[in-house]
């Protein structure tokens, strides 16, 4: 596969021509892309206002997008020492002349964030992603007949999933990375939307990561990106048919490496996908390495002002 990086300010496009093998990234022109605001989601249950989150529920279902959950600092940022909060609700958006029109706000049973999201033909599955113990195993099924939004509790996955990827192709979810219980890892499976029957891939042969961004594009899955104490530029993809994973060369704008650390995919086709978003890698790591090598009163100021991970506070 040939991959191309079309870059605007904040999305990027990656194109895939047949080869046959996964090649090194070209670089093409920037596509037309045209933004507007659609609308803004009402506020979650006990608030005034809806202030914006990170760590989305989200995936379509029919003319309905699936949109919820995730967290944010309602009281202040991290540096204030103020909790972050996580969030039940999940709302149906159905798109009109006049923008997005909100159809239902529900909540779950427990808070939804940084899980992983996949859009497949009978709806939205979203594993793990929860502050709570039951939650962070859990594999739900949205769907939004009607614009109502229904919940189908599957069976749960036998460790807990944070800031992992996942990507739908004929009936298979390929899931993995982030964190399974609690520690970065490499693991990698596939999913039976059917029977829920997971198995084992094998590892995937990177630094094990967070918040990568992937898409099963061209026959194979494609991993970009994510960050731990770095943030990575590197690409890798899986071939189903071989079982086997093969290093490519991650995407650059005008012969720089970027990192898609932290960005939203949206696969348009067979062959590309959009990513939006994510971290400038430079600022990243520069800050990853200040923050863990401060000494003395910085290190120990007092907790209106305290150092917190970057990767869990600034996402």
């Amino acid at each position: 596969m040939k991959l191309s990086w079309h870059r605007t300010a904040i999305a990027a496009l990656i194109a895939l021509a047949p080869l046959t093998a996964a090649a090194a990234p070209a670089e093409v022109g920037t596509p037309p892309i045209a933004w507007q605001s659609v609308g803004t989601l009402s506020p979650a249950a006990g608030y005034a206002e809806n202030i914006g989150v990170a760590g989305l529920v989200q995936g379509t279902f029919g003319d309905c997008i699936i949109v919820g959950g995730g967290a944010n600092f309602p009281a202040g940022g991290p540096l204030t020492g103020r909790a972050k909060v996580t969030y039940p609700d999940v709302y149906v958006l159905r798109a009109t002349t006049a923008g997005l029109t909100e159809t239902d706000h529900a909540q779950m049973p427990y808070p939804v964030g940084y899980g992983v999201s996949v859009t497949t033909p009978d709806g939205v599955l979203y594993f793990g992603g929860s502050t709570d113990e039951t939650g962070a195993r859990a594999v739900t099924r949205f769907t939004a007949p009607n614009g109502k939004l229904r919940t189908e509790t599957r069976p749960a996955l036998p460790f807990a999933l944070q800031n992992g990827v996942a990507a739908y192709d004929k009936g298979t979810v390929y899931l993995g990375g982030g964190k399974q219980d609690g520690t970065l890892s490499k693991k990698f499976y596939t999913y039976d939307v059917k029977t829920g029957m997971l198995s084992s891939l094998p590892d995937f042969p990177g630094e094990p990561r967070e918040q990568s961004v992937a898409e099963f594009l061209g026959g194979r899955l494609y991993v970009f990106s994510g960050g731990a104490n770095v943030a990575y530029t590197d690409g890798y993809a899986y071939d189903p048919k071989t079982r086997a994973w093969t290093e490519i060369k991650g995407p650059n704008v005008d012969g720089t490496p970027v990192s898609l650390l932290g960005v939203r995919s949206v696969r348009l086709n067979a062959d590309e996908m959009l990513v939006v978003g994510g971290f400038n890698h430079e600022i990243y790591n520069w800050a990853v390495s200040n923050l863990s090598t401060l000494q003395g009163e910085e290190k120990y100021a007092e907790p209106r002002r305290r150092v917190v991970p970057l990767t869990e506070h600034l996402s």
